[in-house]
């Protein structure tokens, strides 16, 4: 009874690092979903500027971020800003930067797809009203934007939950690297460890990311009617 009183005191203790580590993937995901959306808008109006110069550059970006694995872009921040610019960031800090990187391409290039599918009377109708070109876009298209993004965004932040896992491998100690911790610590004395961890895990990436798929649905049904 003992030992099992200890095993279970264990397993208690070891619950409670993966709900740290959990909080540490869903810190990252928050920080660099809401740097994204930021950046993102920014990036979707100035790709809808006419000039090729511009749209070259954005294009460049973009296909960058859609060839490139999220891993390597993990690598290059967090092992080449150490080694040739001389910066010594943590795991935590390279995994934000690589996410906002990747996530403002997602988010800018949904936005500038929102941005051309509202009509051009839209706008024109605003210049009748006596706006001008920053009220139209405040009060008229801003508005529209943000109504069709909106199950998108949702559905990045869900990916972008699920992608955090990447950052274990620079040492951030998030809720992947945590279950490899336990299972480590506990090969020789719990043989099954690795099963209840990882299903724990699951668990967790489950009640986080399937409310959010959810409302995604739920967002997407409402606004196509």
């Amino acid at each position: 009874m003992q030992n099992m009183g200890i095993e279970v005191l264990f397993k208690g203790i070891n619950s409670l690092r993966l709900w740290q580590g959990l909080w540490v993937t869903i810190r990252i995901a928050l920080i660099s979903m809401v740097l994204s959306v930021i950046l993102g808008f920014l990036l979707g109006m100035v790709m809808n500027i006419p000039n090729k110069i511009i749209k070259f550059i954005c294009r460049i970006y973009l296909e960058i971020v859609r060839i490139m694995p999220q891993l390597v872009l993990l690598f290059l921040v967090y092992f080449g800003a150490a080694k040739h610019l001389g910066m010594n960031l943590s795991g935590e800090t390279a995994a934000v930067i690589v996410f906002t990187f990747w996530g403002t391409a997602e988010m800018g290039d949904l936005v500038r797809s929102a941005l051309i599918s509202i009509p051009k009377h839209q706008y024109d109708s605003g210049y009748g009203l006596g706006l001008n070109k920053w009220q139209v876009y405040l009060y008229i298209i801003l508005p529209q934007t943000i109504r069709r993004l909106l199950p998108s965004a949702v559905n990045l932040l869900t990916r972008m939950i699920k992608t955090t896992s990447l950052a274990a491998l620079i040492g951030v100690v998030e809720v992947l690297k945590v279950g490899k911790q336990i299972i480590d610590a506990s090969r020789y004395t719990n043989p099954t460890a690795a099963l209840w961890v990882y299903g724990a895990v699951f668990f967790m990436y489950f009640i986080i990311c399937f409310p959010f798929s959810r409302l995604s649905r739920v967002l997407e049904k409402k606004f196509a009617d």
